[in-house]
Parts: C-alpha cells; sequence; structure tokens
C-alpha cells in the first residue's frame, strides 16, 4: 500500500497565537513539507485547489511543479483538481509540463469540488454541477489516450482533430476521482475503470465499507479486472511523541475550522468530546501517537483493502515545526510498520 500525505495549505490565524504568517511563507514552508515527505520515504504528496482566503493554493500544478524541482523519487498529485470549472485542455497541458519535470511522477486527482467559489469565478453555472464535470471528465480522458483529438460537448467549444501538447513522461497521466461518497460519483468511477479516491473526514470508517464494495462490485459487472483496480482512503491525521500531545496540538485548529465549515454547511459545532470519539479507535480522526495510528491504517486496510492512504495532515493552521515532526513520524516510524504488516 502507497503512504503519503494531502494538504490544502491553509491561510489563517494560529488559534492559539492569533499570529498569522504571509502567502509567501506558506509557500515556503509547503514546499519543506513537500522535500521532508520524500525524504522520510512516503510515497506521495498532493496538494488541493481552492479560491478562498482560507487556502494559498488556487493553481496545483504550478505547486507541483515547484515541488518537482525539490523532489526526485515521490509522486506528485492534486487533491483535487476542480475539473467542473477548468478547462480540460488546459488541465492536461499542465500536469504534462508537471510530468516531464519530475520524469513522470505527476497525477491527477479530479472531482466536482466541495466548495463552490470557482464557478462564479470562472463563469459557470450551478445548476450545471454534474453535467460539467461529467463532459469535461470525458474530454480529459480522451485527452489523455491520444494525442489527436475530436470531440464534441454542450458546455465547452468542439475540437476537430486538433493535437494537444505536450504529451506528458509516462504514456498517460495516471487520473484518479475524487468521491465524497455518492453512489453516482462512485458509479462514475468503477464503470469508466479510474481509481477512486474516498475521503472519510467524520463518522466512522466501517460505514464507508458498503461504497468500497460497491465500486469494486460496479468495476466487475463493467467488465475491469479488480486486481487492476485501485483505492484510496484520505482522513484527517496528525501524529506527534504522544496520543495526548498528539490530541491537544492537533485539537484548536482542528475545532476551528470544522466549526467554521460547519457554520456554512448547517453542522453541529465542533467540541473536544465529539473530537475525542473521533480519535477512538474505530472513529476516522487517525490523531494519536505513532502506533494508534498504525493501528487506525491498519484498521482501516482490514475494512477496505485499499492500494493506498493518503493523510490529509494540516486541517487549519498549525506552527510549521509541528507540522515537520508529524510527517517525520509518519514516514520513520508509521510507514515502515504499517509496510511490514501488510507484506505478503
Amino acid at each position: 500500500m502507497e503512504l503519503g500525505i494531502y494538504t490544502f495549505a491553509e491561510l489563517t490565524a494560529d488559534p492559539i497565537t492569533g499570529k498569522m504568517i504571509s502567502a509567501h511563507q506558506r509557500i515556503r514552508d509547503l514546499m519543506e513539507e513537500v522535500a521532508l515527505a520524500e525524504q522520510v520515504g512516503l510515497d506521495v504528496f498532493a496538494v488541493g485547489e481552492h479560491h478562498r482566503p482560507d487556502y494559498v493554493v488556487s493553481s496545483p500544478a504550478v505547486i507541483l511543479g515547484a515541488a518537482a524541482e525539490k523532489t526526485k523519487r515521490i509522486k506528485l498529485s492534486s487533491a483535487v483538481t476542480v475539473l467542473s470549472s477548468d478547462d480540460p485542455v488546459r488541465v492536461f497541458q499542465d500536469f504534462a509540463t508537471v510530468d516531464l519535470l519530475s520524469g513522470g511522477r505527476a497525477e491527477l486527482m479530479v472531482g466536482r469540488g466541495s466548495f463552490i467559489e470557482s464557478f462564479p469565478l470562472f463563469g459557470y453555472d450551478l445548476r450545471d454541477y454534474d453535467a460539467l464535470f461529467s463532459e469535461k471528465l470525458d474530454l480529459l480522458l480522451k485527452l489523455n489516450d491520444s494525442e489527436k483529438v475530436t470531440w464534441q460537448g454542450k458546455h465547452r467549444a468542439a475540437i476537430n482533430n486538433l493535437g494537444v501538447y505536450p504529451r506528458p513522461y509516462q504514456t498517460k497521466l495516471p487520473i484518479w476521482i475524487a468521491i465524497g461518497g455518492t453512489p453516482e460519483s462512485i458509479q462514475r468511477a468503477a464503470t469508466l475503470g479510474i481509481p477512486m479516491a474516498l475521503a472519510i473526514i467524520g463518522g466512522s470508517p466501517d460505514r464507508f465499507a458498503p461504497h468500497v464494495s460497491f465500486y469494486r462490485e460496479t468495476a466487475k459487472q463493467a467488465g475491469h479486472a479488480l486486481e487492476s483496480l485501485q483505492v484510496s482512503i484520505n482522513s484527517h491525521t496528525y501524529i506527534a511523541d504522544t496520543s495526548q500531545q498528539a490530541a491537544d496540538e492537533f485539537y484548536p485548529s482542528y475545532a476551528q475550522v470544522m466549526t467554521r465549515l460547519g457554520r456554512e454547511r448547517g453542522w453541529s459545532q465542533m467540541d473536544r468530546e465529539h473530537y475525542e470519539m473521533m480519535r477512538s479507535p474505530e472513529g476516522s480522526l487517525l490523531v494519536g501517537s505513532p502506533q494508534q495510528v498504525i493501528d487506525k491504517i491498519l484498521y482501516e486496510h482490514s475494512l477496505f483493502q485499499h492500494t493506498r492512504f493518503l493523510a490529509q495532515m494540516s486541517v487549519g493552521t498549525m506552527p510549521h515545526s509541528k507540522m515537520m515532526r508529524s510527517i517525520e513520524l509518519f514516514g520513520t516510524q508509521v510507514a515502515p510498520a504499517v509496510r511490514k504488516a501488510l507484506q505478503p
């Protein structure tokens, strides 16, 4: 199983000190995080796309291009690219360029987006939310399959036997579909035989096991070989030397973010009791000592038999030094133990 990190690169005030670093410093810190993730032996580093003041990355490909020059081995992915409000030709060109820079380490994780700011920003109608993604995914896959493309849709100008360049270093770019849990999204990924990334940000992981079973069964019915299917489980994660230290350090920023999002989406306010429940052995938060996180990754693997685990390691702003320590522990203690436990 591949093990990696993804981040939205938050740009908010520290909930303890009230201080806020500059966007420039946050991106410099992000480059150090990518470099450390590779240094400690992790397999993947991914960055999300947002168009809000509380996140610093609006163009994952630019960040990943910079990361390509700072690393030599680690895979570099978006998490996610909001394909619905972007142009598939430009997305393909950008990530093909990252692939060339990195010597074949670029990936795309595409989705419809959990926030809606990009739709009015780029002139799209939210009423076309699903249709935009479906149509643009179709074009992106065709671009990935063939140098010259003929294509026609409703929401973008047609392409008539035109070449799209540059081509990636790899024969094809690996493309994943990020799933929030809706059956329609799972069915789309399965029918197309595209790897699925499932984010578990609340509740109990075992509630999501039917989603993965549905994905595999649907893909099998569509004629795809089960051994070729990839599933990633993406979870909120933070690691410190002790369980109590991890819990106390992660809670302020996590509670701040989840409470703010709760006001936007109608969730209840995050409190310490609920937080500790989510930290329990069968909860969705992987926050604790290295051994606790090892145990929980292995527990999730028993449920899903997934091929990749990505840790969303910053949910809200935390001191850079603490994030670096968490990455270090993930790579030096958690990852080796998980790999050893899953050896055939």
